[in-house]
């Protein structure tokens, strides 16, 4: 059980997408411990170079990510392993949003569980007309705690309830109407839209996106007044970047800026 890393780079990007896909249909690409460390260790492959613009997550076969490997949490092992499993699964969903580039769900089918929370822990999520997310553990006696942190902060807290206290799916509309994928598309056009956005951020400068992620993160979870005074120093911070005013001169001068990322 693994995930795959592959790249795409059309000629008009500027840098390159990395593209980890989720590889382990017959076992529903569950994130068994195996798997997480993989996919923990694809998301940090190329973190470091210049070129490496977005990361998109994607999977083989009819289920996006179906969450555990719920083998691995039976009364056969102990509880160190399955905090092992639950601690490394949060590490690699905090992760996500700790990288300096943005990364996008490819979602083309079921999303349950902890597969739901990897779509809801991602910066942007396209689904499939097809696809559904739930997150279904209260119906096996394992309630959907973990994964309740990144869907609470994605949806509405009565929307996440629901769906945490029934089980019961979302389809691809209602996520999107809810804010859990920002689009929604025919299965046949899911790659070409996912590759449409990644182009788009190709086009930005790497460090005034990195900078604005992570700020917008570290804001979020703050009061009104403080997140202006952090978003206030780092819009000041962002001006003494090279390309924050190449930005500018280039706007002034009515040519396309020259990234030096």
């Amino acid at each position: 059980p693994r995930s795959e890393l592959g790249e795409g780079n059309p000629a008009a990007f500027h840098g390159f997408c990395s593209t980890i896909v989720l590889n382990n249909p017959r076992r529903r690409n569950a994130l068994s411990l195996p798997m997480l460390q993989s996919l923990r260790r694809d998301l940090l492959h190329d973190v470091k170079s210049r070129e490496l613009r977005v990361i998109v997550i994607a999977a083989k076969g009819p289920v996006f990510c179906s969450g555990h490997d719920l083998k691995e949490l039976s009364s056969e092992d102990d509880v160190k392993h399955h905090s092992q499993v639950f601690e490394l699964c949060a590490e690699v969903m905090t992760l996500i949003q700790k990288l300096p580039v943005p990364v996008i769900a490819k979602v083309n089918g079921l999303a349950t569980a902890a597969g739901c929370q990897l779509v809801a822990s991602c910066d942007i999520a396209v689904a499939s007309e097809k696809s559904q997310f739930a997150t279904p553990g209260v119906n096996i006696g394992l309630f959907c705690s973990t994964p309740a942190v990144a869907l609470g902060r994605s949806l509405p807290r009565k929307v996440a309830l629901e769906m945490l206290f029934t089980g019961e799916p979302l389809s691809a509309h209602e996520a999107l109407m809810h804010g859990l994928v920002s689009k929604v598309v025919p299965e046949d056009k899911l790659e070409e839209e996912t590759m449409k956005i990644s182009q788009k951020i190709c086009e930005s400068s790497k460090s005034v996106l990195a900078l604005g992620k992570a700020t917008f993160y570290r804001q979020i979870t703050q009061d009104l007044d403080t997140a202006y005074k952090i978003t206030t120093k780092v819009m000041v911070d962002n001006l003494t970047l090279r390309d924050g005013q190449e930005g500018i001169e280039a706007f002034v001068q009515k040519r396309k800026p020259v990234w030096s990322h």
